[in-house]
C-alpha cells in the first residue's frame, strides 16, 4: 500500500484550480473535466505540463523544442516530433521528485491514466501550494533582513562611538588610582563574603535536602506496603466473587431438596390425618385403638415438630432466594456495567487508533515541511544567527558599557562631593589664616610704631648732648 504524503484532490478541484491559477485566457476558458480525466487529451495534458514547469522552473516553450547540445545525432530532423515530449519528460521526472512521486514514466506522458493523472497533478498542486506559502514567507525574511542589515550597520556605528567613549571613560587619572584600587580591594572583600555566605547557605539546603529525601523514602514504603495490602484485599474479594457466582447453583440444589421434602412431609401428612380420622371413628365403636391411636398421637407431635421445622426451613430457603435474587441483580448490573466499560474501551481504542493514525500523518507531513523549509531557509538562518549574534555581543557591550559609564558617573559624583567637601576645609583654613596674619600684621604695625617712637626718643636724646657740647 502506498504511503501518501499529499492530499488527493478531486477532479473538480483540481480543474478549478488550473483555471485560477495555472492557465490563463482562452487556455482557461476552453478547459472542460473530460479533457485531462475520464479519456485525457494528449494536447490538453502536455500543454498543463508544461505550464507548470514553466511557473515552477521557469522554463520557457522554446526550450521543449530544442535538441541538447552535448549530443551528436546524425539525422537531428527524425527526432522533431518526439523532442518537445521527451522534453517534457525530462523536465517532469526533475520536478515529480520533488513534489514525493516517484514512479512517474514515460507512459504517463504518451498513454495517461486517469487515476494517475490525478494523483499526480494533486501532487504537483500540493507543491505549488507550498511554494507560493514559502515563496511569501522568503520575501518577508529578505525584507526583514534588509532591515535587520541597516539596524547592525547603525548599531556597529553606535557601538564604535561607545568604544571611544569607554575608551576615554576607562583611562582612569594618576590623582584616583589610589581610590580606585581602594574600592578594587573593597569589592574584593565584599565578594568573598557573599561567597561565604552562599556557601553556608547551599550546606543548610542540602542537609534540608536529605531530611526531605528520607521522609519521601520513608512514605514510599509505607505506600508499599498499602499497595501490598490493597493487592491482597483485591485478591480476597476476587475468591469472594467467584464464590458468589458458585453459589446460587448450590442454592438450587438444595432449593429442589427442600420442596422435594416438602411435598413428601405434606403427603405423608394427608395420610396420617386420614388415619387419624379413621382411628378416631373406630375409636368411638373400639376402646382397643386407643394404643394405636396414642401412638398416631405421638406422630403427629413429630409431625408437628417437622412442619415447624420445615417452615424454618422454608423462612431460611426465602432468605436465601431473596439474597439470591438480589446477588442476580448486582450481577446482571456488573455485567451490563462491563459491556458498557468495554464498548467504552473499544471505542476509546479505535478513537486512540485513529488518532495516532492522524498523528502519524501529520507528524510525517510536520517533518516534511520541517524538511523542506530547512533546505529553503538555511543559509538565510545562517546568516540570520551571525547578525543575531553581533546584535547580541553589540547589546551586551552596550549595557557593559552603561553599566560602567553609570558607575563612573557615581564615582565622579561621589570624588566632587570629596572635592566640594576638600574645598569648604580650605577654604575655612584660608580664612582663618587670613584672620591670623590680619591679626600679626596689626600687632607687627604696633609694636613697630613702638619702636619708631622710641627709636626717635633715642636719637633726640643722642642730638641734645651734642647740641649742649
Amino acid at each position: 500500500m502506498e504511503t501518501l504524503t499529499f492530499p488527493r484532490y478531486s477532479p473538480d478541484d483540481i480543474i478549478s484550480y488550473l483555471r485560477s491559477h495555472v492557465l490563463a485566457g482562452a487556455e482557461a476558458r476552453n478547459l472542460v473535466k473530460g479533457d485531462v480525466f475520464g479519456n485525457p487529451k494528449l494536447e490538453v495534458l502536455h500543454m498543463i505540463y508544461m505550464r507548470i514547469l514553466q511557473k515552477v522552473y521557469g522554463i520557457r516553450l522554446e526550450h521543449f523544442y530544442m535538441m541538447p547540445v552535448n549530443v551528436d545525432i546524425m539525422y537531428p530532423q527524425i527526432f522533431e516530433g518526439f523532442l518537445p515530449v521527451c522534453n517534457l519528460y525530462i523536465h517532469m521526472e526533475r520536478l515529480l521528485p520533488v513534489c514525493r512521486i516517484n514512479d512517474f514514466q514515460i507512459a504517463d506522458v504518451l498513454n495517461p491514466k486517469t487515476k494517475r493523472t490525478a494523483r499526480f497533478l494533486s501532487g504537483i498542486l500540493n507543491f505549488v501550494n507550498f511554494r507560493e506559502f514559502r515563496r511569501e514567507v522568503y520575501l518577508t525574511l529578505q525584507l526583514n533582513y534588509k532591515s535587520a542589515m541597516e539596524k547592525h550597520q547603525q548599531l556597529e556605528t553606535a557601538n564604535q562611538e561607545a568604544a571611544a567613549k569607554l575608551e576615554k571613560l576607562n583611562t582612569v587619572p594618576v590623582e584616583h588610582q589610589a581610590e580606585v584600587k581602594q574600592l578594587t580591594d573593597n569589592i574584593r572583600e565584599l565578594e568573598q563574603l557573599l561567597r561565604q555566605d552562599y556557601r553556608r547557605k547551599q550546606t543548610a539546603l542540602q542537609e534540608v535536602i536529605s531530611q526531605k529525601k528520607s521522609d519521601i523514602a520513608e512514605s514510599t514504603r509505607k505506600l508499599n506496603e498499602l499497595k501490598v495490602t490493597m493487592a491482597t484485599l483485591k485478591e480476597e474479594q476476587e475468591q469472594l466473587k467467584s464464590k458468589i457466582v458458585e453459589s446460587p447453583e448450590e442454592l438450587k440444589n438444595y432449593k429442589e431438596l427442600m420442596k422435594e421434602t416438602v411435598k413428601k412431609l405434606k403427603k405423608s401428612k394427608q395420610e396420617v390425618i386420614e388415619k387419624y380420622e379413621g382411628y378416631r371413628d373406630l375409636v368411638e365403636v373400639l376402646p382397643s385403638c386407643q394404643l394405636e391411636v396414642q401412638l398416631y398421637q405421638k406422630k403427629m407431635e413429630r409431625q408437628g415438630a417437622n412442619v415447624e421445622r420445615l417452615a424454618s426451613v422454608l423462612s431460611e430457603v426465602r432468605n436465601l432466594e431473596d439474597q439470591l435474587e438480589s446477588a442476580q441483580i448486582e450481577l446482571k448490573k456488573g455485567k451490563t456495567d462491563e459491556m458498557s466499560l468495554k464498548r467504552l474501551v473499544t471505542a476509546k481504542h479505535e478513537k486512540l487508533s485513529t488518532a495516532e493514525i492522524r498523528i502519524k500523518k501529520k507528524r510525517e507531513d510536520v517533518e516534511q515541511y520541517k524538511h523542506t523549509v530547512f533546505e529553503y531557509c538555511n543559509k538565510v538562518q545562517e546568516k540570520r544567527g551571525a547578525v543575531y549574534d553581533k546584535v547580541t555581543a553589540i547589546h551586551k557591550e552596550i549595557q557593559q558599557t552603561r553599566f560602567r559609564i553609570q558607575q563612573l558617573n557615581e564615582n565622579a559624583e561621589k570624588e566632587e562631593m570629596k572635592a566640594k567637601e576638600i574645598y569648604l576645609n580650605l577654604k575655612a583654613g584660608l580664612e582663618k589664616r587670613h584672620d591670623s596674619l590680619v591679626k600679626t600684621a596689626k600687632s607687627y604695625a604696633a609694636s613697630r610704631e613702638d619702636k619708631i617712637a622710641e627709636l626717635k626718643k633715642g636719637l633726640l636724646r643722642v642730638q641734645t648732648p651734642g647740641s649742649s657740647s
